[in-house]
């Protein structure tokens, strides 16, 4: 069977209309990721006697392949009376997935303050935990801006995994064309580069955003 270029384009409109849906997800999920990231590191250095436990759940999440978590979100929790659509799935689960690694984003935007403005913040009564979010952590945004970005690259390239709990984005969307016509080649084409067209999107919105900030990306 030859690649049909004309039915490639005839099916655009089709594969389109998950497109919203994989936007939607990829922003509320490296929401949910940087926020949850942010919340792992300031337990791992706000309760010393847990640490070693939140070591644990970060490197338990790290290592655990997306798509395990997503099946455990949409089939196993039913089990336990926890029905989830399927979209909130996603989200919840690409959000709990990539928080492991922005959790070593925000550790390493910390350490890279100066440890004065954290003993200076603790030498005026302030607790460990306000020095954290009200001291260091506006200052370390500028040097997690760069890496935080990347992820939401990475993110926005995770969404097609939710094909297999059935939400609608666009890969979704492609597979529905390619059961009905058998026809599988040009779907997953016009997919892949409706995807590498909104990766490069977010790849230019986060090069803008470098310059913006001043941040200079170390030559090797």
């Amino acid at each position: 069977m030859t690649f049909d270029f004309a039915f490639a384009l005839r099916i655009v409109p089709q594969v389109l209309e998950g497109i919203g849906n994989t936007i939607l997800v990829a922003i509320l999920a490296f929401i949910g990721a940087s926020v949850l990231g942010f919340i792992w590191e300031i337990l791992r250095r706000s309760t010393p006697r847990g640490r070693p436990v939140v070591q644990f759940v970060i490197d338990a999440i790290r290592s655990t392949p997306v798509l395990a978590q997503l099946y455990f979100l949409f089939y196993v929790l039913p089990y336990y009376g926890i029905v989830l659509p399927a979209m909130v799935v996603g989200v919840v689960g690409l959000s709990f997935y990539y928080s492991g690694y922005m959790s070593e984003v925000f550790k390493a935007g910390i350490d890279a303050v100066p440890g004065g403005q954290g003993e200076a913040a603790q030498s005026l009564g302030i607790s460990r935990l306000d020095t954290i979010a009200f001291v260091i952590a506006p200052q370390m945004l500028r040097n997690v801006a760069a890496p935080l970005g990347a992820y939401s690259v990475s993110i926005l390239k995770a969404t097609p995994y939710l094909a297999v709990i059935a939400v609608p984005e666009m890969l979704g969307s492609a597979l529905d064309v390619a059961s009905e016509t058998y026809r599988y080649a040009e779907p997953m084409f016009v997919a892949g580069i409706l995807f590498l067209c909104l990766a490069l999107i977010a790849v230019s919105l986060v090069g803008w955003l470098e310059r913006y900030l001043g941040i200079t990306t170390p030559s090797h």
